[in-house]
Order: C-alpha cells, then sequence, then structure tokens
C-alpha cells in the first residue's frame, strides 16, 4: 500500500511540474502599465484545461501526502537482520581464539631493558653557535 501511494505521488510530482512550466503567466502585463484594478485583478476568463489540471493534481498530491504521512507513523518498525538466525562468532582459522601471554623476561639477576634506552649511535650533537653553513663576513 505505501509502495502505491508512493508512486502515485511521485507520478503527480512530475506531471504538476511539467503542467505549471506549461502555462502562461497571468500577471506578464501588471508591470507594464499599472492600469485598473479591473484588468490585473478582475475577471480572467474560463478557467482554461491546464488550470484545471494543476487544481486536481494539487488536490491529489496533498492527499497523497497525508496518506503517505499518516503510513509513516503507523509503521512497524524492524530490521531485516531480525528474522536472521543468531550465530555464534567463529574464531579465524590459525588465529588462536585468545592471544597468549607474552613469557616473563625478568629473572632476579638480570635487569629487563627499557624502551626508553639511548640507541647504540647517537647522532652527533654540535655545540652551542655552531651550524652547519659556512658564513663569511665582508
Amino acid at each position: 500500500m505505501f509502495a502505491f501511494i508512493l508512486t502515485i505521488h511521485i507520478i503527480v510530482c512530475i506531471l504538476m511540474v511539467l503542467i505549471v512550466l506549461l502555462q502562461q503567466g497571468k500577471g506578464a502585463e501588471v508591470g507594464a502599465v499599472f492600469g485598473s484594478s479591473e484588468a490585473i485583478f478582475g475577471a480572467t476568463g474560463p478557467t482554461t484545461f491546464l488550470g484545471k489540471a494543476t487544481t486536481v493534481l494539487a488536490v491529489v498530491f496533498m492527499l497523497t501526502s497525508l496518506g503517505l504521512t499518516y503510513l509513516s507513523a503507523h509503521r512497524t518498525s524492524g530490521s531485516v537482520m531480525e528474522s536472521l538466525p543468531a550465530a555464534a562468532p567463529q574464531p579465524q582459522q590459525g588465529m588462536p581464539a585468545v592471544p597468549a601471554p607474552p613469557p616473563s623476561q625478568e629473572t632476579k639477576g638480570e635487569a629487563k631493558p627499557s624502551a626508553a634506552a639511548a640507541p647504540e649511535n647517537p647522532a652527533p650533537q654540535k655545540a652551542a653557535g655552531e651550524s652547519g653553513e659556512n658564513h663569511q663576513k665582508k
């Protein structure tokens, strides 16, 4: 039902845009002369087919909008994933289910090397005021 009303709504929207674009503007000469108010806002004669079609499409548009709103508010919320059976996660092949604790490397007589130990070959440091460039004063 929802899909049917939505399809009708989209078709009505497209038709309404096309019909409105096909109509001739009624206020084209309003700014030109500023004639009497009867000429501007008076009787326009018989309503054209495009004018009647616009009115009918506007009414259908409003009814389908209200229908879609009602159906959306009363729609049962659910997920497609709820209908799937619950499966227990399985570990990948070749991987242990629980990681093994790291082996203890500490013994009473040995000191554990620290992570912040200095590198074996530190970079040479320059003395203060010394730069790598040769500057000559003239």
